[in-house]
């Protein structure tokens, strides 16, 4: 039985109680899979119970005509809620966010121009940078956030900046078909390892020590091309909404 049949069954037959109860195993299951991607002073039952009220506004605000199963939109707002909870104790300074930026730009400003995908070492000229200090960037950009496509509602992105203002909640556009269209698409534009690490992570749910060993690289190294692609979704996916809010 799917999401959607499982959410209406239970509506018919018992209580949200009921469908809270048996999604349980879906939020630890998030909750176990977002630990091997954050620092140690994040505890895994403070993941678990903020996972647990992304699913008790999951249950309340569900809408089956949408289109989405209700495993998808319950597993984006339990992530959603889970992320809400890490970025409250984030403890990255605002250079790190703010050099994250500076990255993202620059390679919006350098496919705009060139027609072709950014370099690493294109960024790093761009910037001004040797290769090592842009590939410091990245490793402190990756640090400071889990490795999902969430993350690119962190607040204040440009991305989402006009959707805040309108008072809507980053994370609901994240449920939104058309943006998920436009996401699917950039991903499949990426190049292909970067593509091919975030189809490990996302889809297989690999972490960063088994792709390393999957792309014969360290841990690090797979951290750094984690980021660039975060990065270089932000990039692309600023033009859709800018696009779709003109």
């Amino acid at each position: 039985m799917n999401g959607a049949a499982m959410y209406a069954t239970t509506m018919q037959t018992g209580t949200s109680d009921d469908l809270v109860i048996q999604h349980v195993p879906l939020v630890k299951r998030i909750a176990f899979h977002l630990m091997g991607r954050l620092p140690d002073s994040v505890l895994v039952d403070d993941l678990i119970q903020a996972g647990m009220l992304g699913l008790l506004e999951a249950v309340k605000n569900y809408d089956m005509s949408q289109g989405a199963s209700f495993d998808t939109y319950a597993g984006i707002r339990i992530r959603g809620s889970m992320l809400d909870e890490v970025r409250r104790s984030d403890w990255t300074p605002r250079s790190v966010h703010k050099k994250s930026r500076l990255v993202s730009d620059a390679i919006r400003q350098i496919e705009n121009k060139t027609g072709r995908e950014a370099r690493e070492s294109d960024v790093a000229d761009y910037l001004g940078l040797e290769i090592e200090e842009y590939n410091k960037i990245l490793q402190d950009s990756m640090g400071c956030k889990t490795f999902s496509v969430e993350q690119l509602s962190e607040s204040g992105d440009s991305v989402f900046g006009d959707a805040e203002r309108n008072n809507e909640e980053p994370i609901d556009i994240l449920g939104d078909e058309c943006f998920q269209k436009a996401l699917a698409q950039a991903i499949m534009t990426l190049p292909e390892r970067e593509q091919l690490v975030v189809s490990l992570y996302y889809d297989e749910e690999l972490n960063l020590r088994e792709i390393g060993e999957v792309l014969n690289v360290s841990e690090s190294r797979v951290s750094q091309i984690s980021s660039q692609a975060m990065l270089r979704l932000r990039s692309r996916l600023s033009e859709w909404f800018e696009d779709n809010n003109n």
